[in-house]
Formats: C-alpha cells, sequence, structure tokens
C-alpha cells in the first residue's frame, strides 16, 4: 500500500461517484404501510447518520488539527457531499412513507474530541487520532453496507423494486469505496507506528468503542431494533453480525491474538444494542 494509491482511489472515488442524482430516484411505493412498518426504524436510523455527516466533519476538524491532505480532500470534498445525499433520500422516503423527518444534531461536538484535538497538535499524538478514525470509519461502512445488502433483500421480498434499484442500490454502490479508504488509510498508517502508539490505539479503541449514532440508551435500542428488523437473529446473530463488520481491525490490531472471531468491545456492542432492543420490546 502507497500514499500514490490511496490517492489515485480518492480521485477515482470522487469522479465515478458523483453525489447521487435525485431526478434519478424513484420513490414509487406500493405498499407504503407494510414498508413503513417492516423498515421505518431502519429508515429513520440510516437517514439520521447519513444526515449527521455535517457534524462529523467539524468533529473531524476538531480532532484532526493538521489532517494529511489527501484525508481533509475525502471527507470534505468526496465523502461528505456523497453521504449528506444518501441521508436526503433516505429522509424524504420516511417523509413519503408519512413517517416525521430524521431528527438531527449537526452542530454538537463533544469536550472529549476537543481535548484530542489540543493533544493531537503533536505529531504523534495526532496519528493515534487518525488511526481511530481509519478503525471507525472501517467498522461504520462495513454495517452500512451490510446493513444497506439486507434491506435491498427486504424491500425485494416486498417487491418494491422501485425503491430498491433506485434508493438502496446506488447508495450501497457507493460505500465500498468509502470502506476501502479508511482500509487503505489504516493499512497504510498502522505499519509507521511506534509500539507505544500502537499500544495506546488498542487501549483507547477498547475504552471508547461505540456504535454510531448510539448517543442515549435509546438510541442504543434502536439500533438493536433495527438489527433485528433487518433479520439479525438475536444477540448471537449480532455477535455473528460484529465478526462481519471488524474482521479488519481483528487482523490490523490484534494479529498477535489467533483465533479471535471478533474483538470483545465490537461483539459487546452490538451485542447489547440487541439486548437493548429485546428488553425494551418486553417491557413496552
Amino acid at each position: 500500500m502507497t500514499l500514490s494509491r490511496l490517492s489515485a482511489h480518492v480521485e477515482r472515488l470522487g469522479a465515478e461517484h458523483p453525489p447521487i442524482d435525485l431526478s434519478t430516484v424513484d420513490y414509487t411505493i406500493k405498499r407504503p404501510e407494510l414498508v413503513s412498518r417492516g423498515y421505518g426504524g431502519v429508515l429513520d436510523y440510516m437517514a439520521r447518520t447519513e444526515l449527521e455527516v455535517e457534524r462529523n466533519v467539524l468533529e473531524l476538524n476538531a480532532v484532526l488539527p493538521h489532517p494529511p491532505d489527501i484525508d481533509r480532500h475525502f471527507y470534505q470534498h468526496v465523502w461528505g457531499p456523497q453521504e449528506a445525499r444518501h441521508g436526503q433520500i433516505l429522509d424524504e422516503l420516511q417523509v413519503r412513507l408519512g413517517r416525521a423527518p430524521a431528527v438531527t444534531d449537526l452542530t454538537t461536538v463533544s469536550p472529549r474530541l476537543r481535548v484530542i484535538g489540543l493533544l493531537a497538535e503533536h505529531a504523534p499524538i495526532q496519528d493515534v487520532a487518525r488511526m481511530l478514525y481509519y478503525l471507525t470509519g472501517m467498522t461504520t461502512e462495513r454495517s452500512a453496507l451490510l446493513a444497506y445488502h439486507r434491506l435491498y433483500d427486504g424491500l425485494r421480498a416486498l417487491e418494491e423494486r422501485a425503491l430498491a434499484e433506485t434508493v438502496v442500490t446506488p447508495i450501497r454502490r457507493q460505500e465500498p469505496g468509502h470502506y476501502a479508504f479508511y482500509q487503505m488509510s489504516a493499512q497504510l498508517l498502522w505499519h509507521g507506528l511506534a509500539s507505544w502508539q500502537r499500544w495506546l490505539v488498542r487501549r483507547l479503541r477498547a475504552a471508547t468503542f461505540s456504535l454510531v449514532g448510539a448517543r442515549s440508551a435509546d438510541q442504543v435500542a434502536d439500533i438493536g431494533q433495527m438489527m433485528l428488523d433487518l433479520g439479525v437473529e438475536g444477540p448471537g446473530g449480532a455477535v455473528h453480525f460484529a465478526g462481519q463488520v471488524a474482521r479488519v481491525e481483528r487482523d490490523l490490531l490484534h494479529a498477535a491474538h489467533r483465533g479471535m472471531a471478533v474483538p470483545p468491545y465490537v461483539a459487546k456492542a452490538f451485542r447489547t444494542a440487541v439486548e437493548a432492543a429485546q428488553a425494551r420490546a418486553s417491557a413496552a
């Protein structure tokens, strides 16, 4: 892996995958009540997290005071506009289903991230912060891609072909390029880190890992319910899903622990979300 190859990937991603043209989206819905009942929560979560890319960019600007040019170009001019358009499309679908639009937080940057940004003025610490950013990006994009695959299959099963082919397919076509950026960046940076930086990345990753969009107990349960709605079968299925999400992270950060199916902090987060959804449903 080389920086020139990474730069070529980002340029190609921007040129070949501009934000989805809204005129290509067909919102024809045959049975809106079934789509809303089966996938309303899924759409709400996906729309919210895609739209909150605006806040994500603010967070990145705070936590990475001096990012490489390729990183800044990627998240400001390629990934950001693409993800924002995904959110716009999904939120419009929600409204057409008769649901409320997603409630988003586009401005809050946590004090913890601002403190990390201050520490990251020192280049070695910024490299640690960058590594955590790439790992989070890999987990998020891989989760999204798997979820969009399941949503596509579900909509096709409901014979909602227009939604499957003109809403979900164009979105999921762009996600692998995002994932590839994070994967290539993580591999390139990891092999250049000192042993103490790698140690710190592992400790911070385990201590701070959380699912994207899970800022409250209700949102954690919402994610768990989304997974159940997409066919993940209980806590055991959630752990299997986590293994698919974190395979590269496992191999990169925990290569010495052969036989580890999935990093325990990733498995716990997905399992806890599903258990929270099941507990909420039982209490209702």
